[in-house]
């Protein structure tokens, strides 16, 4: 059966799907809702310049850029906006330790330990205290005094929200939490960072309305249970934190998310994930409804790095390397995003896929029904969807062999409809 879901998200569901001309690009992709927002709950400020509100990073001094961002943000009542169809560089005051990104905004961790951020800020993603846009300049998120960042979640942020662990392993959440993704108990936005309910944080993802934390060795979830994709056992969402099921004892090296879908790598090399399976999302072989427990993915060795993506019920993709090189990917391929060329058919259980010829991956991402690699010379490349250039090649439209977009990269951070990298700064 097909569980219902939050009205707001539905009737946002059905616009999004009816928006003419919006995928009218290519007739094979044409139902692939990579290219719309989403859902909708309350309307954002519309998009523009930084206002006198914001706490802008040119307060300090800047260096030479070392972040680069393509595509476009959307938001609650916000359609995309702030496109660029080829990499255009963000300007930040400090050495880019860490990049992330969510479906309206993105961010920049320096080595500092400081978190700036830019884009869409109506639902106080941006953590500055304010309620307003800044896609073109990052503003710093406002920590309470002493509080130092560790890392961030490259994969992913959450739908209007945004995560972070301190120095201190404590898990920190601001902007939307209409579902209680932020589990602290209750579904008030937060403008500014708060703490959140958890002490020896490793890892911690969002997607959607659903975030993911390992805490103590133990993973938790909140937010809304769209398909089963807090992994609890149950269909029922919580604003509180739930355990899910089947991962205790085993050692989490990575949490990864997208929008009705969740994983984790072990240490070992086994991957699990749950949630949503229409196009083989779960990668076991066959296709069903959802999975509300962790399933085992079965591939011929370790696995070593995982992207997940997806951004509604039509798309949903992941992207797998193993210890000896070789790629893997399953789930949804209306886009191309599995990186087979000869083929746009969903694949429900992992399809071998290569680099092109003479490159050799090192670094994997994907957003809605966009997929990316850096490879080991820093080299990046795309393919899949390209409707609001999120191949960041200049084009639009399915890009079914993967384009080369930008040099000398070191990391990268996809969700949704946009992109963003570090590079080396010369």
């Amino acid at each position: 059966m097909q569980r219902t879901f939050s009205k707001s998200r539905a009737a946002t569901l059905r616009s999004q799907l009816a928006r003419p001309g919006v995928c009218a690009v290519a007739a094979a992709a044409a139902c692939l809702a990579a290219c719309s927002p989403g859902y909708t709950r309350a309307a954002a400020p519309a998009s523009g310049s930084v206002t006198a509100a914001h706490s802008p990073a040119a307060v300090e001094q800047t260096v030479t850029p070392q972040v680069e961002r393509w595509g476009s943000f959307f938001a609650d009542g916000s359609p995309n906006t702030d496109r660029a169809v080829s990499p255009v560089p963000v300007i930040l005051p400090g050495t880019v330790a860490e990049v992330g990104s969510s479906n309206s905004t993105e961010y920049a961790l320096l080595t500092s330990g400081r978190l700036y951020a830019w884009g869409l800020g109506g639902e106080g993603e941006l953590g500055d205290g304010n309620l307003v846009n800044s896609p073109g300049l990052p503003v710093r998120v406002d920590f309470p005094p002493g509080v130092k960042i560790a890392s961030i979640p490259t994969d992913v942020m959450p739908y209007d929200t945004a995560l972070a662990i301190d120095t201190r392993g404590r898990a920190w959440g601001w902007g939307d939490n209409a579902d209680g993704e932020l589990c602290r108990g209750n579904t008030l936005i937060q403008t500014t960072p708060v703490l959140l309910p958890f002490s020896r944080v490793t890892s911690l993802a969002g997607a959607a309305d659903h975030d993911l934390y390992d805490a103590g060795g133990v993973v938790y979830a909140c937010g809304q249970n769209v398909e089963g994709d807090l992994g609890t056992g149950r269909l029922a969402g919580t604003t509180r934190p739930a355990r899910v099921v089947g991962l205790n004892g085993r050692a989490v090296v990575r949490l990864v998310t997208s929008f009705a879908n969740s994983g984790a790598l072990l240490a070992g090399g086994r991957y699990f994930d749950w949630g949503w399976n229409g196009a083989g999302q779960l990668g076991s072989g066959t296709l069903s409804l959802f999975s509300d427990i962790p399933v085992l993915v079965r591939l011929p060795g370790r696995v070593v790095q995982v992207a997940l993506g997806g951004s509604v019920f039509t798309n949903g993709q992941t992207l797998a390397m193993l210890s000896d090189g070789t790629l893997w990917s399953w789930g949804d391929n209306r886009g191309y995003q599995l990186g087979n060329r000869f083929t746009d058919l969903p694949q429900a259980a992992p399809m071998r896929f290569v680099a092109r010829r003479g490159v050799t991956y090192r670094y994997l991402a994907t957003g809605a029904a966009t997929s990316y690699a850096i490879s080991t010379t820093g080299d990046v490349y795309a393919w899949g969807i390209s409707f609001e250039g999120q191949a960041g090649d200049g084009n639009f439209r399915v890009a079914r062999i993967p384009v080369l977009i930008a040099r000398g990269a070191t990391q990268i951070s996809a969700t949704a409809n946009n992109a963003v990298i570090t590079v080396n700064g010369q």
